[in-house]
């Protein structure tokens, strides 16, 4: 973390990002002066009124966002995940586009291509810099990570790259140190039969679930040392890197070692205590957290290595997008999207919902998570890969979208869960995805 921290000023220089340091505002202070005419800026997203922790974190983000600027009221848009980018386009079609928008990053290419986003660092003008930056800067290889075309255009808001939970009763209970998890997918995979042996489910790795998001398919890919999309934007999801990885997660599958189910199911599975490993986002930590208080021990570990190569989690997680093109609207906007990426916000995300704190710096500030996570380490296993995180790849052309859902449900849940063969199962679904980057 520390060598983020040093880097971030040449990095944010190569952005572009540090040349109105010296005008900027307190990045942590959101209480800026009010508009004269009010306005209710609509905010839609997946992460807002829902009953469950993380709903509840965000309405009471919003709730003191509104009481330091009593001239802009936020109204919330709650929709399902899988169902944003169709309601924005709606909402675009119909001229009535939300001010703000949680966006997956799976769905952020698109959203560009098809939706009148106003980049958040040109909105932000002088105060970009000492934003991004200052004694906590975000982390500058995750804001390259998301820049399109030299300019980041959606805020990094909520992001997790998978992590390994456990339950150390049931590591003690197969005769497993739970002070030495696996590292690897090989020592994942012989855990896991001695937790099976012992009577219980040894391990799932959740890359086939029902949003479609390949972020953990992607997580494997990079790690055995593939792509989805090479440099030169050709598609490679069937290179043998590719093959190699899906088929040592089939390979716990047909040995017995993860059962055969949906994601759904080894969640509520692991939370009732009988799954011994679950590789899964981060965003589910405080579930997991409530669900094993009082009946299991629950430990972390880093995302494995995969034939001793470096592990290369991507992401998972939105962007906030500023929509619309009212000035007026888009400076009240950005003083939202500001305050939703401020230190305390990010403190309040790790805590309350177990996204990464994106200002790794709070995980040594007395001021913001160092107690917290002296207290509570299970985020801290991710947040020491976030030098290797890899940025999310979008596959080319105008159907992305749709791309992703074939490579998930044509290829990863069929190989993964049902045994179909790695090798031509994938060459399938990459030809299918070759011809819809045609169109």
């Amino acid at each position: 973390m520390n060598r983020i921290a040093r880097s971030a000023g040449a990095l944010l220089a190569a952005l572009g990002l540090a040349t109105v340091a010296a005008c900027g505002g307190s990045s942590t202070d959101a209480g800026t002066a009010s508009p004269t005419t009010p306005v209710e800026l609509t905010f839609l997203g997946y992460s807002v009124g829902t009953p469950d922790l993380g709903g509840q974190a965000m309405q009471a983000l919003i709730d003191e966002f509104q009481a330091q600027n009593p001239g802009i009221t936020v109204k919330t848009q709650p929709v399902a995940v899988a169902d944003v980018l169709t309601k924005l386009k709606a909402d675009t079609a119909a001229g009535s586009p939300p001010d703000v928008a949680q966006i997956g990053w799976s769905k952020m290419a698109e959203a560009y291509a098809d939706l009148p986003i106003a980049p958040v660092q040109e909105l932000a003008g002088a105060e970009w810099a000492d934003h991004v930056g200052g004694p906590t800067p975000i982390a500058p290889n995750l804001l390259e990570a998301v820049a399109n075309e030299g300019v980041v255009k959606a805020m990094p808001f909520t992001m997790s790259v998978p992590t390994l939970y456990y339950n150390a009763d049931l590591f003690r209970a197969a005769g497993l140190n739970p002070d030495t998890p696996p590292t690897s997918m090989a020592e994942i995979g012989a855990a896991a039969q001695a937790i099976a042996r012992s009577g219980a489910a040894g391990t799932y790795i959740a890359a086939a679930d029902v949003g479609k998001s390949d972020y953990l398919t992607q997580s494997l890919i990079n790690t055995a040392g593939g792509s989805l999309v090479s440099p030169d934007g050709q598609v490679t999801v069937d290179g043998p890197e590719a093959v190699n990885a899906l088929t040592q997660v089939q390979a716990l599958t047909t040995s017995g070692a993860q059962p055969a189910i949906s994601t759904a199911d080894a969640i509520t599975l692991f939370g009732s205590g009988r799954l011994g490993m679950l590789l899964a986002s981060t965003g589910a930590l405080a579930s997991f957290e409530k669900a094993s208080t009082g009946k299991f021990e629950l430990r972390t570990a880093a995302f494995p290595t995969i034939d001793g190569k470096t592990a290369k989690p991507t992401y998972s997680g939105a962007g906030l997008a500023v929509l619309g093109d009212d000035k007026a609207r888009q400076q009240a906007a950005w003083k939202f999207v500001k305050f939703m990426t401020t230190p305390h916000a990010y403190t309040t995300y790790a805590k309350k919902i177990g996204y990464l704190p994106l200002r790794p710096a709070l995980a040594n500030d007395p001021a913001y998570l160092k107690d917290y996570f002296a207290q509570n380490p299970r985020l801290l296993p991710a947040l020491s890969q976030l030098d290797t995180v890899a940025p999310y790849q979008v596959f080319p052309g105008g159907q992305a979208n749709r791309a992703v859902v074939v490579l998930q449900d044509e290829a990863v849940e069929p190989i993964v869960l049902r045994g179909a063969d790695p090798t031509t199962t994938l060459k399938a679904a990459a030809d299918k995805i070759r011809s819809l980057s045609t169109r």
